[in-house]
């Protein structure tokens, strides 16, 4: 296996030249500078070089040539994740898709879709929705995010808890393999059991296997009606335990929230919000309910309201106009942002069974207390994936650079023990992978290194990443 790279040089340039628009080259050091990040902590890995192909020909020539002269290159969208898998660790090329962000078809009467992969989320939304389609998942970065990004890591967002996240969505991909070959993974149908299931493989994956460059989406009708409840607790646990009641009750929300009130009351500060959270509470559930006719929703609030009085709910304010759902939506998707300017920080992206949210919310304030870190926490607690961001605040540089990650295997041990796991939706990436062992076996990894090899053997694509490569 290759663990050294060519160093891109002016012939290799002159190829990309004879291929690509001059515009679509950066070379100079502050464009590659945008390129060298993304939201992951802080860390900064410059690329020697940016292409920005606009066709899947262009794509296939670039990773032909690249895998031929031992280039390696990073697949990047909007550079909006969480777990550095953006991130040029080996410097070589940042192949950016965000021109390639086109709508190709919209089949309303299949209620599906093809899309390009730099279009971004919300944008996509958007138009299907004035034809009356839906397109769930719904990523806090979805005004930025792009859907490549989100096939790379199966994201997720507030409403996978009723519609599931992306690999839910997805038909058909078409992708470049290293070498160049362009290929669909499966068929543009509702049903496909036809041999291994390479879609399904390609999400999550995190472009390490390909490039995708088409996007075959499944669509669902938009539900008309809507409405946002903001309930209060006196106590995070409570908060917490009574999620799993919900479902019990026969609700099914569209979104189900938690937040501790440092993490509102953090973007409240951030985005200089008028809103007020309701006195005395330390904790939070935003729900969202929806359904398409208006007496079914009025029916689900009404058993939601019975299941938070039973635990202690302090008060609920009801948004039921845009402008309500828009100040609370807006807060909780600027959480993120907000504590990541606050301190520095580290963000685990855990999951557990819904039911087992309250003990492993329990777990990281106790690991906290004996490693000395404070932490703020929210997330989607309807599918039990917590956002733990751990806070530097007063630990000093040693602690935090030699101490820290043996609370952080805590967390993720009692994840494990939960029947968990490490991440329900940033992926793995670069920051994640040393805590991999955790949850995976050797057989583990020794399939997944197989799968790596058999799809890209010379090693050029997004490498290091995940995992290494024996």
């Amino acid at each position: 296996m290759y663990t050294s790279y060519h160093k891109i040089n002016e012939f290799d340039i002159a190829f990309f030249k004879s291929i690509l628009a001059e515009s679509s080259i950066l070379i100079a050091e502050n464009e590659l500078l945008e390129f060298a990040s993304d939201y992951t902590e802080d860390l900064v890995f410059l690329p020697d070089l940016v292409l920005k192909p606009q066709t899947v020909q262009q794509v296939s020539e670039i990773l032909g040539y690249c895998n031929t002269h031992h280039i390696s290159v990073t697949p990047r969208g909007a550079g909006t994740g969480l777990s550095g898998g953006s991130l040029p660790i080996h410097g070589g090329i940042s192949l950016c898709m965000t021109l390639m962000d086109a709508i190709l078809d919209l089949d309303v009467n299949n209620m599906m879709a093809t899309v390009q992969p730099g279009i971004i989320n919300e944008a996509f939304q958007q138009h299907i929705a004035a034809h009356g389609l839906f397109y769930p998942p719904d990523p806090a970065s979805k005004g930025s995010c792009q859907l490549g990004g989100n096939v790379a890591h199966s994201g997720g967002g507030p409403r996978a808890l009723k519609y599931g996240t992306t690999k839910d969505y997805i038909l058909n991909l078409q992708i470049v393999l290293p070498e160049g070959t362009i290929m669909w993974t499966g068929a543009n149908t509702l049903k496909n059991s036809t041999g291994y299931n390479l879609t399904q493989l390609m999400i999550g994956s995190e472009g390490t296997l390909a490039v995708v460059t088409a996007i075959v989406v499944k669509l669902i009708p938009l539900p008309k009606y809507d409405l946002s409840l903001m309930a209060g607790f006196s106590s995070a646990i409570d908060a917490c335990a009574c999620v799993s009641h919900i479902f019990l009750a026969g609700v099914s929300p569209s979104a189900l929230e938690f937040m501790e009130v440092d993490a509102l009351r953090l973007s409240i500060l951030h985005t200089g919000s008028s809103y007020s959270p309701i006195a005395g509470a330390e904790a939070f559930l935003l729900i969202e309910l929806n359904a398409h006719k208006h007496a079914e929703l009025e029916d689900q609030a009404a058993l939601v309201y019975e299941v938070l009085e039973q635990y202690n709910v302090i008060d609920v304010e009801v948004a039921d106009t845009e402008n309500q759902k828009g100040i609370l939506w807006g807060l909780r998707r600027k959480i993120g942002e907000a504590v990541k300017l606050s301190s520095i920080y580290k963000e685990e992206d855990t999951v557990v069974p819904r039911h087992s949210l309250p003990i492993l919310l329990q777990r990281v304030k106790e690991i906290g207390s004996r490693y000395y870190f404070s932490s703020i926490c929210y997330g989607h607690a309807g599918d039990g994936n917590l956002h733990v961001n751990i806070m530097k605040g007063n630990m000093n540089d040693e602690d935090w650079d030699t101490k820290l990650i043996f609370g952080i295997r805590e967390i993720f041990g009692v994840c494990k023990q939960l029947k968990g796991t490490i991440s329900g939706e940033h992926g793995i990436g670069l920051v994640q992978k040393s805590y991999l062992d955790i949850v995976f076996d050797p057989i583990h990894f020794k399939l997944m290194r197989g799968i790596k090899r058999v799809f890209d053997p010379n090693n050029i694509l997004n490498p290091s990443k995940i995992f290494d490569l024996e």
